[in-house]
Formats: structure tokens, sequence, C-alpha cells
């Protein structure tokens, strides 16, 4: 089920909200445990029936190893708890590389060895990523002795809990199920619900009203390659790193207004990583828990830094291929997250340059690095990638193609616009174009000069409820509503 669909908004939220708050306003807990993991199993349900035995029998299992735990001391059994810890990792891992990386492994054993071994593909479970480094987190904690003794109830809702289950963030245990268990967050709360709708009313306009748009003349560009000069790919480029940036960031302020409508504030996972002036910067605003993730149960695991420094940059290349094989099982990927490795280290050997640098001269390096690496990220292989980038260092400008200015002849807009110059006798041959222009600098504006959906909200501040903001929330809602024009899946679902 998608946040950005009607089912979701006009049923599966008023509906979930009335029998969590409703069974818990009777004093039936469980109940209203059992009912939002029966929703979240029926949310999760909805892109695949046939996927939902493997999420279910992946909570079992993992609950079970952390119950093994407990059965066994830490001290007085640790080989018992690392042979435990060995097989709930090569579980997990195991069935994420059969679901993921399976027939991109066996392509490629095809192309070495010359071979040709049948490839079965299969359709990725949503969001088979999140769930499956939530639970390793978990099983890694269990073995720290980390984890108190929680029920069954509480571990299935911190894994299933839907607005953080197809798209992260990637959440701990401590983040999420005490928070459930505290009695003033089961009963409903009115300036946390309101906090919410404001947080889900901008995700869902930044996912319809922007990130859709600019997906449109992306999808187009990468099509039509060929057609493209350097003025063309420029703009491309640029409307793919803003598709990502609210789509991404869309789906971030829905997760967390879903969680604050029920009382539960869940991990801030995207902090304007547009502003930001170094590699190391962006990577602590852009997916903050999943870089979270890979420091803390991995690059640390390595040594960190505290091995020397020829060992250290070693661990965050490694940490960072492995973060681009996490988005998917492609090379392109792959050399994504080694290029954003690089950028790291270039950060690290040049530190003490950095610090004498204006954020004037920094941020534009950095934004464009950025961009050059997305073309990567969205190519279908290295030849498109290869064919994109070709087409930037042609240096032929000229017009922009019409087919990217279409995309921007919204009906709303042309209507309007169409009704005052009929009156004024104007012109509209360049209105599709003054459009286009208005939509890139509109976005760039708010991801550089306004305040991030948190910010605004106060998510861990009192919040006053005020005409103004409410005139904004529902004119948003609407105006997303009425602008649902089909199926558009967030692009993280991929992952």
């Amino acid at each position: 089920m998608l946040f950005n669909s009607y089912i979701f908004i006009f049923i599966f939220i008023p509906l979930t909200l009335m029998l969590y708050f409703g069974f818990n306003h009777f004093g039936k807990n469980i109940l209203a445990k059992i009912s939002l993991i029966g929703m979240s199993l029926w949310f999760y349900g909805y892109f695949n029936i046939k996927y939902l035995p493997i999420i279910v029998i992946s909570i079992i299992f993992n609950y079970s190893l952390q119950k093994v735990f407990f059965r066994f001391p830490k001290d007085n059994a640790n080989k018992i708890r690392k042979t435990i810890l060995i097989v709930g990792i090569v579980f997990n891992i195991g069935i994420l590389f059969y679901f993921k990386y399976f027939a991109f492994f066996m392509e490629n054993v095809n192309i070495v060895f010359r071979t040709d071994y049948m490839i079965e593909r299969f359709v990725l479970p949503f969001g088979i990523s999140f769930f499956t480094f939530q639970q390793v987190a978990y099983i890694i904690d269990s073995y720290r002795g980390e984890v108190p003794d929680y029920s069954f109830l509480d571990y299935a809702l911190f894994v299933l809990f839907f607005p953080h289950l197809i798209a992260g963030p990637i959440v701990l245990h401590n983040e999420i199920i005490p928070q459930f268990q505290k009695e003033e967050n089961q009963k409903f709360n009115f300036e946390n619900f309101y906090k919410g709708v404001v947080a889900f009313s901008i995700g869902l306009s930044k996912k319809v009203l922007l990130a859709d748009i600019f997906g449109n003349a992306v999808k187009w560009a990468f099509a039509n390659i060929e057609m493209l000069d350097t003025t063309n790919a420029l703009l491309s480029m640029l409307a793919y790193t803003l598709q990502i940036y609210f789509d991404f960031s869309g789906y971030c302020d829905m997760a967390i207004g879903l969680g604050l409508m029920m009382n539960i504030r869940i991990p801030i996972n995207f902090n304007s990583p547009y502003k930001a002036k170094t590699m190391q910067d962006f990577w602590r605003r852009w997916h903050i828990t999943l870089t979270r993730f890979f420091r803390t149960y991995v690059y640390f695991l390595l040594g960190g830094n505290k091995k020397g420094k020829g060992r250290t940059y070693f661990n965050v290349l490694f940490v960072f291929l492995l973060s681009g094989l996490w988005h998917g099982a492609n090379w392109t990927f792959i050399l994504w997250g080694a290029l954003h490795g690089v950028g790291i280290i270039v950060n690290r050997l040049c530190k003490k340059i950095e610090n004498k640098i204006p954020y004037i001269v920094l941020w534009p390096i950095t934004f464009l690095y950025v961009n050059l690496l997305w073309v990567l990220f969205r190519a279908d292989g290295i030849a498109q990638s290869g064919q994109f980038f070709l087409k930037l260092l042609e240096f032929k400008f000229g017009p922009v193609n019409q087919n990217i200015i279409k995309v921007f002849e919204l009906p709303e807009f042309m209507f309007a616009i169409e009704k005052i110059g009929n009156r004024f006798s104007m012109g509209m041959e360049f209105v599709p174009l003054f459009l286009m222009l208005a939509f890139f600098t509109m976005s760039m504006w708010m991801i550089l000069f306004r305040k991030n959906t948190s910010e605004i909200i106060g998510i861990n501040t009192s919040f006053s409820p005020s005409l103004w903001q409410s005139g904004k929330t529902i004119i948003l809602l609407v105006w997303s509503l009425i602008s649902f024009t089909g199926i558009s899946t967030f692009l993280y679902f991929n992952f």
C-alpha cells in the first residue's frame, strides 16, 4: 500500500487510528497492539501477499534467537552466543542475498567463467533491505546483552510498524518499543496528531507535486539520451537530484507524521542534505539511520579510525562499497558507493585545508559532485551512465527540449495562466518554459533557504496550531489529493 493513495489516506489511516486508540481507551493495550500489527501486515501484504510469509518467518526466527540468548548468559557461554549470532546474521543476510543479489551474482559468474547457468529472477519483496538490517542490528544488540526481555507482540510491532516498514528509517529497538509501552502514548494527543498531519501533508506534497513531476522529465531524458545536448543533460541531471530529494524526504516526512499521529517519534532520517558543505557533512544528513547502521555495526567492528590512517581509509571505502551494494544489485550502485567513499577520504585528507575554505566555495563543489554521482545511481547500467556523461562533456548547448518543457505544463497552472492571458491579451508561447524554470528555482530555494519539516513542526518541542499553518496544510493536502494521477511508488521502495 502506498502512502500516496486514496485507500491509504481515506480508509487505512482512519481505521488504524480508530482501532488503536479505541482499544487503548478501554484499557485493552494488548488488543491495540494486535490491531496495529494486523493493520501493518495488511499494509505490507497489499503489495504482494505472497511475500507475507517471508517477513512473518523472519520475525519469528529472530525473536526466537533473542530468547535463546537469554538462556545462555554472557561470559559463561560466549562460544554458544557467538554461534547463535553467526546463525542469525547468516539467516538474515542469506534471505536478503537470495532475493536481491542472487541473480546479479549468477549473471557475473556467467560472464567471468563463460557459463550459462539458468537465472531465476524474483520480484524483490518491498522493504527487505530495511527490515533485514533492522533485525540484524537487533540480533547484534541481543548478543551484546543490550536488549531487554521484550514480549513477542512488542518485537513484532517494532519490526512491522507500517510508517517505517517499507523505506525506513532503520530504527533500533530502544527507539520504538519503549514508546509503545508508555501509558501516556496510548491516549490520543491532539498536539501530536496536528504535528503529524502537518508533516504528512508536507511530505505528500513533496512527493506528488514535486518529485513525480521532476521524475517525468528524468524518465524521458534517460530513455532518450541520444536526443540530449549538454543543456538538456544538465537539466535532467538536476531534475533527478531534485526528484530523489523530494521523493525520499517526502517519504521521511510522511513516516514522521504517521508516527506522531500515534504518539511515536520516529528518528529523523533526512536533515537538509543538499546544504552540506562536504561529503562527510552530506552523509551526516542523508539517510542518517543507514549511515548509523554501517558506522555502528560495520565501521566500528572493523576498527574504525583506531588502527592507523591506511586502515581507516580502507574501512571507509569498504563501508561505502557495502552502502552502494545495499542500494541495489548493479555495478552502478557499487561504483556510486565507492566514489562516495573516495569523497569522504578526500575530505579527511584535506580536513585542515577545508576548515579554511568558506562555505560559499565548498558548497558548489560538493553539490556538483553529488549531482554527478546521482547519474550513476539513476542509470540502468554503466553503459547508459557513460552515454549520459558523454552528453555532459560534449559542451553542445542549445534550447531546452520540448519534451522536458511539456512535463511542467500542469493543467491547474495552464488553466489559470490562460485565463489571465486572455484577459490581458498576453502571449502564451513562453509560459511552459517559465513554469519549468519556476519549478527548478522554487525547488532549489526550498532546499537551501527554507526550514525542513522537522524544524517546522518542532518534533521534540511544543507546537501551537495557527490559522496560517492550518490553512497551508489543508491546501497542500487537497492539492495533493486532486493531483493523484496513478500509482507512483517511492524510489527507495526498490531498495
